[in-house]
């Protein structure tokens, strides 16, 4: 029925519009009380077997939402009305900005795809954090919070503004995203070299302690599948030697090969997301896996649209995984699918949990 839906009316928005329509719908949803518990009840069935624990925080499930569809905290509870096991709000810079100028936002629907070029549009960390300070829970969920660079900050001032996002937002957050690698803040990307991500992590870190003192937050980095394999290793290596509690591979791409739209479409500039970046996600996390091992947590994203896919995620290290692409293009039953599959595949596998399934493949292959 979703499909039919997208074809006749999503599909004939413009994608931003789109968006915040059906966030619309979302929100409303969750405020009704019975309608939730029903939707809920209806798209979030638990799997006591898909129970994962991660980052030092238990979750009903491994499946997540991204970053970038609630990027100012505004409907966590419907995410988690939808059967997400955690929610990653943001990305929050260190002052609002509107974002990049419309249109920044593209259905590549052949490729089951989207380029974006939002450029960080939010609120702000001072507004996100106020909200999260007195936001009262109606589904318990784990809220992770990405954070990047305000775009006017120069990139020699990128470790304050951070570290005012964190001093913002750490408190509020059961786990802490560096996002140093999306393609649309002039200059990001360039913070994912070692010389720069260094002192980065390190002020964050700090940041980090000493706002939250009866808590350790997680902290996470994530990286982009453009790098060079040289450079994914050296990314691995820092973040064993600094204590990081995770990388998140990865975000959208530059990359254009093999796309199936119009050119008028892929010539876009801004991230590609979806199916396209499927393969060289999962090479990434591979080859992170087998460098760090179950040193640190890993977060699979990037072309999950089925069970299939994030169960190779698992297979492949990553203990978690997070979608929002396939979202769009799947509906509102998405993660109950996901679920659903995941439990099938691991009762028909040779693992007796999640857990032991975490990198199987990958150790297979280095072994």
């Amino acid at each position: 029925m979703y499909k039919i839906f997208f074809t006749l009316v999503f599909s004939r928005m413009d994608p931003e519009k789109a968006h915040y329509l059906a966030f619309r719908w979302i929100r409303r949803t969750a405020r009704v009380p019975v309608l939730r518990t029903f939707v809920a009840a209806v798209l979030a069935p638990r799997h006591k077997e898909l129970r994962t624990e991660a980052l030092g925080l238990r979750m009903h499930g491994p499946f997540g939402l991204a970053a970038g569809f609630d990027k100012n905290a505004v409907a966590i509870d419907g995410m988690a009305m939808l059967g997400f096991d955690h929610v990653e709000i943001g990305t929050v810079t260190g002052e609002a900005q509107p974002g990049n100028p419309k249109k920044r936002l593209f259905r590549l629907v052949p490729d089951r795809a989207l380029i974006n070029r939002m450029g960080f549009n939010n609120e702000g960390s001072a507004a996100v954090a106020e909200r999260l300070r007195t936001r009262v829970p109606v589904f318990r969920t784990v809220v992770g919070v990405n954070i990047g660079k305000t775009k006017v900050v120069p990139e020699a001032e990128a470790a304050a503004d951070y570290v005012k996002s964190t001093e913002r937002l750490a408190a509020h957050a059961d786990y802490l995203v560096v996002n140093v690698s999306s393609p649309n803040t002039p200059g990001l990307r360039n913070l994912q070299a070692t010389e720069s991500l260094r002192p980065l992590l390190t002020a964050v870190r700090a940041a980090a302690h000493r706002t939250v003192t009866d808590r350790r937050v997680p902290l996470l980095v994530k990286i982009a599948p453009d790098l060079a394999d040289e450079d994914v290793d050296a990314v691995a290596d820092l973040a064993v030697e600094l204590g990081l509690d995770g990388i998140i591979a990865t975000n959208t791409t530059i990359a254009r090969e093999g796309l199936k739209s119009p050119a008028y479409l892929t010539r876009e500039t801004g991230g590609l997301s979806g199916a396209p970046v499927k393969a060289r996600s999962l090479e990434v996390l591979r080859r992170l896996y087998a460098r760090v091992g179950d040193r640190i947590t890993l977060v699979g994203v990037g072309g999950i649209e089925n069970a299939d896919d994030a169960w190779q995620r698992i297979l492949a290290g990553a203990t978690l995984v997070q979608g929002y692409s396939a979202f769009v293009y799947e509906g509102p039953f998405y993660a109950r699918a996901i679920h659903k599959g995941l439990a099938a595949r691991l009762a028909a596998s040779p693992y007796a949990t999640l857990a032991d399934a975490v990198g199987a493949e990958t150790r297979k292959v280095t072994a």
